[in-house]
């Protein structure tokens, strides 16, 4: 019988064709501090160069928050959705009319399709502006029995009133949400809550377009749903339509009637008359009924001739039917409103801007003073023009009276164009006047969250022709939020539209212009749209120089974000001059004790990172460490990050033995200090989830990136960034643990979630398609792995360019998936390519050439070609020796392939002891329960059978097989090697 050789594991620990981190949505290492210096004192912020997310697999990093916001939260108050009850008052209701007549047959027909809890149906009620279709909503829910389910009103416009909405369902479930969760990781939470609960009534009130709605009706085939929309003829067949038309005249007669008579007996002569002259319309008959009950010696018929003197019609709102008869009852209305308080019409016509609902009340004159501010929105409350709601200090406006408010009429003294355009300079102002200092503090989402969907509605409104210099600093300010709360896709375009209205008001070279640029740039780098971001962020330092001076905070600021996006497209040679000038006139113009001089110098130390010169690296970041401990104390967020980011060095210098304590301690003070649910100390426990994988301690590193996951998604919500990267992470420590069955769905489902939220060209994106292709690999779906390493090295050279780091490292995954296959000569050409690239990029001495090196001797060496094979990986193990260290993991692994190398050209005894070296250093540096300590025991205990050693290789391989069993498992690919091995082994012995 011939003898069967041990199998080899060969470079398991050393390979650059490994799972990549989560690049572009994962912390790049660089932080903010803050939002930025204002370019000038007209004060548009500029947003500095900072992390996004936590370090990932290999080479992430941290950032620091720029939040000092402890929120401390008692054990259990964070519950799972479906363990949570609908609370007392969830409810929402925004009004009950005071006064309803009629509408019994469409109140029957709700009756008979919605009234049951638990019966699943979609019902909408359509009909022209003013109609009364969100008040026969309003009182049907209000009136009838719903059991204990909850009946909540949508604001359902828009996508952006919907998530809204929800996020205070959520907030009403559990108020304790409120400073905690984004508005969307909020959402999720209700949509969860709604999943698990039955029998709940949403009223879908003024949809303008059903696919505003479709994705949650379909989440809910068992809800029940009302719909309100002026629209007819867009609803599918399945959903029952209930046509509200106006009032009959006996019913209109009753509502005017019962509206005058609220305080007592009243002259209502000329009534019919009136309401047939308002064409029967609830909204026109309820605004003239409140003039009318306010002045009591006025009859209909007196209300009759104020209008006849005032025949003045609107045009210009083609789609709203209702306006000519409202606005006659406006003119009169308004004229005496001016009379009693001259305020009440200037703020009218400001609350006209905003959404119809949910307005705070300090919108409606932000400078203004509070006691004449509320008596004039009693005065408009009192008069039909809005409605007030005390509890939540807010203000509605019916969309009719404000589509009034905002179209101009010179005949109308209270509509005049002046006016009107008066009335939205002081609306933009007053919501730049509210709006919260601080984006990125907990504290402040509820309000910012508040404010959304009235900057929607006050841009949406008007052209971009109409923007003002105050209407870019509102947009600027609400686009620096929303990509805080990882919504960059809806930032962009405001940007945008923030950048031309500046350029065309202010000019190309305002400071403010180019703050709002710069913050363009900065969005673009967020989205992985590195094309774009860095030639504005080119132009903008180079124009903050000119137009400011090289040594104004502004130019420093542009400095260091355009030295932050050279290192995102891997043009280090750039990066780097640029973040030690900006450090060097950092410390010369502000000193060291300036917060942004530790955050240009935390910078400085991840590019000399990325070059692989931790020599400099760890002395910047230490010194970082102990400036910020003195400046702002140990447990400031800042000095924790610091703490944080130190950590992450020494684990990328492989020195796990002092990385994994700091990270322990970090995430135990984070904790302590900012609350368990904080995005700090999420990325604190996956920073320590890595190090544990990177110590081969995945027993413990799994539990952390489920644990990472799971919060994330509660609290920032599924498609956040930095949940997207906790499920590459969590898929790539699967794939290393052997559990490919799990692996290959998250990769998967990573890449599908990458593609909705990010684009199929984000970095991201293509990190994702990356790792897929390696977990395709792992499980011997060779034809897949070729076909996605194949699209992801295309799309990275076209996104990133030919030699960005991202596209060599997915070249050389793509060699190995070719050397699988058999295309041997593909592969080497790729690697000796890979190799020569990293050499012009990153330099001789950088890690990522020592492991291109490493890759291309091993291919040599799967091909039989030891000439080149032995060489190569002499070399490869020197210059890991010299670059990284005897101890690195990488060099320890470079030594087992060496000998592999040797033990294939025949000379057992040189590669035995180099693997007995090998065994004993990575025991040492790593500890005796590593995988690569047990994949070097394997290689050793095959050396010592190819040297005929039997009586030491047999021992070794049980010692091994069960120490692989007991670290990876039973189903491990690694301990399935070692016990064929073993078995060989005994055959031998045996023959």
């Amino acid at each position: 019988m011939g003898k069967r050789r041990g199998k080899k594991n060969g470079p398991a620990a050393g390979s650059r064709s490994t799972p990549q981190p989560a690049t572009g949505s994962a912390e790049q290492g660089t932080e903010g501090g803050g939002t930025g210096p204002a370019a000038s004192g007209a004060g548009i912020t500029w947003q500095e160069a900072r992390g996004t997310g936590d370090a990932v697999a290999v080479n992430g990093g941290t950032a620091v928050s720029g939040i000092y916001n402890a929120v401390h939260l008692p054990a259990g108050a964070l519950r799972e959705p479906a363990e949570v009850d609908a609370p007392a008052g969830i409810d929402n209701l925004p009004y009950r009319p005071e006064v309803f007549v009629g509408r019994e047959t469409e109140l029957d027909r709700l009756d008979a399709a919605l009234r049951t809890p638990g019966a699943a149906l979609v019902q909408a009620v359509h009909g022209l502006g003013g109609i009364g279709k969100s008040a026969l909503a309003a009182h049907w829910a209000a009136t009838r029995p719903h059991g204990r389910a909850p009946v909540r009103w949508i604001t359902a416009y828009s996508p952006v009133g919907i998530r809204q909405s929800l996020a205070s369902l959520a907030v009403a479930l559990q108020p304790v949400l409120d400073t905690v969760l984004t508005q969307k990781g909020l959402a999720e939470y209700a949509l969860k809550w709604l999943a698990t609960h039955p029998g709940w009534l949403l009223v879908l009130d003024n949809v303008d377009d059903p696919a505003h709605i479709a994705d949650l009706i379909r989440k809910f085939p068992d809800g029940r749903f009302l719909i309100t929309s002026r629209r007819a003829n867009v609803w599918p067949d399945a959903v029952p339509l209930v046509r509200l038309d106006t009032l009959g005249p006996e019913e209109s007669l009753d509502l005017l009637t019962r509206k005058v008579t609220q305080t007592g007996p009243r002259n209502l002569d000329g009534a019919a008359a009136l309401c047939e002259e308002l064409g029967h319309l609830p909204l026109a008959v309820e605004q003239a009924g409140a003039y009318l009950a306010r002045n009591p010696l006025l009859t209909p018929r007196d209300y009759l001739g104020l209008l006849a003197a005032d025949p003045a019609e609107v045009y210009g709102c083609a789609d709203l039917a209702a306006v000519p008869a409202v606005s006659r009852v406006w003119r009169l209305t308004l004229d005496r409103l001016h009379t009693l308080h001259p305020a009440t019409t200037d703020i009218l016509r400001a609350l006209a801007w905003y959404a119809p609902e949910h307005i705070p009340a300090a919108l409606a004159g932000a400078d203004v003073d509070p006691v004449a501010r509320a008596t004039a929105l009693g005065l408009l409350h009192e008069y039909g023009m809005i409605t007030l709601d005390p509890a939540t200090d807010t203000v509605a406006v019916h969309r009719v009276v404000q589509a009034l408010a905002r179209t101009p009429d010179g005949a109308d003294p209270h509509r005049t164009p002046e006016l009107i355009d008066q009335a939205h300079r002081q609306a933009t102002g007053n919501l730049g006047l509210v709006f919260p200092d601080d984006h990125d503090d907990p504290a402040n989402w509820p309000a910012w969250r508040a404010l959304l969907p009235h900057f929607d509605a006050l841009i949406g409104r008007r052209s971009a022709d109409a923007d003002t210099a105050e209407t870019v600093d509102v947009i600027n300010q609400t686009a620096l939020f929303l990509r805080s709360q990882g919504l960059v896709v809806d930032a962009l375009p405001r940007l945008r539209r923030a950048l031309a209205s500046s350029e065309r008001i202010l000019g190309e070279d305002h400071p403010d212009t180019l703050g709002v640029r710069n913050n363009l740039a900065m969005a673009y780098e967020s989205a992985g749209d590195l094309r774009r971001a860095v030639p504005l962020m080119e132009r903008t330092f180079k124009d903050a120089a000119r137009v400011m001076g090289k040594k104004h905070p502004a130019t420093l600021t542009a400095r260091n974000n355009l030295a932050g996006a050279y290192r995102s497209t891997g043009d280090l040679r750039r990066a780097i001059p640029l973040m030690e000038q900006a450090l060097e006139d950092q410390l010369r113009i502000h000193g060291e004790d300036d917060p942004d001089t530790s955050m240009f110098r935390n910078n400085l130390a991840y590019v000399y990172e990325s070059i692989g010169d931790l020599s400099r690296a760890v002395p910047l970041l230490e010194q970082t460490l102990r400036d910020r401990a003195r400046v702002l104390g140990e447990d400031h967020p800042d000095t924790l990050t610091s703490r944080n980011n130190l950590a992450y060095i020494y684990r990328s210098a492989g020195d796990t033995a002092r990385a994994i304590p700091l990270f322990e301690q970090t995430l135990k003070d984070r904790v302590r200090v900012l609350g368990e649910d904080h995005p700090d100390v999420f990325m604190s426990r996956s920073d320590l989830a890595t190090a544990y994988q990177e110590a081969g301690d995945l027993r413990r590193a799994i539990p952390l990136f489920e644990r990472t996951l799971e919060d994330r998604t509660r609290v920032l919500g599924a498609d956040h960034p930095h949940t997207l990267a906790s499920r590459n992470n969590l898929a790539n420590a699967c794939q290393t643990a052997g559990e490919l069955h799990r692996a290959l769905p998250l990769h998967e489902q990573a890449l599908a979630d990458a593609e909705r939220v990010l684009g199929k060209d984000h970095p991201h994106t293509l990190t994702c398609r990356h790792n897929l292709a390696n977990a395709c690999l792992a499980t011997g779906d060779l034809r897949r792995a070729l076909a996605l390493m194949d699209q992801t090295v295309k799309d990275r050279v076209r996104v990133l360019g030919k030699k960005h780091p991202d596209t060599l490292t997915s070249r050389s995954c793509l060699a190995g998936a070719c050397r699988e296959v058999g295309d041997v000569r593909r592969a080497l050409f790729l690697l000796t390519q890979t190799v020569k690239d990293r050499v012009q990029v990153s330099g001789t001495n950088h890690p990522h050439t020592v492991i291109a090196r490493n890759d291309l001797a091993l291919a040599y060496l799967a091909v039989g070609d030891l000439h080149r094979a032995v060489p190569l990986h002499e070399r490869a193990l020197a210059d890991a020796e010299r670059v990284l260290g005897k101890d690195h993991p990488h060099t320890l692994t470079s030594r087992n392939n060496l000998a592999t190398a040797y033990q294939a050209a025949g000379d057992p005894q040189r590669a035995v002891r180099l693997l007995e070296q090998a065994a004993r250093d990575l025991t040492r540096v790593v500890g005796k329960d590593h995988p690569h300590v047990v994949r070097c025991r394997n290689n050793l205990a095959s050396a010592y059978q190819t040297a005929g050693d039997l009586r030491q290789a047999i021992p070794l391989f049980e010692q091994t097989l069960a120490q692989s069993r007991k670290l990876l498992g039973e189903t491990h690919p690694t301990t399935a090697k070692v016990r064929e091995n073993l078995d060989s082994a005994i055959v031998e012995k045996g023959t």
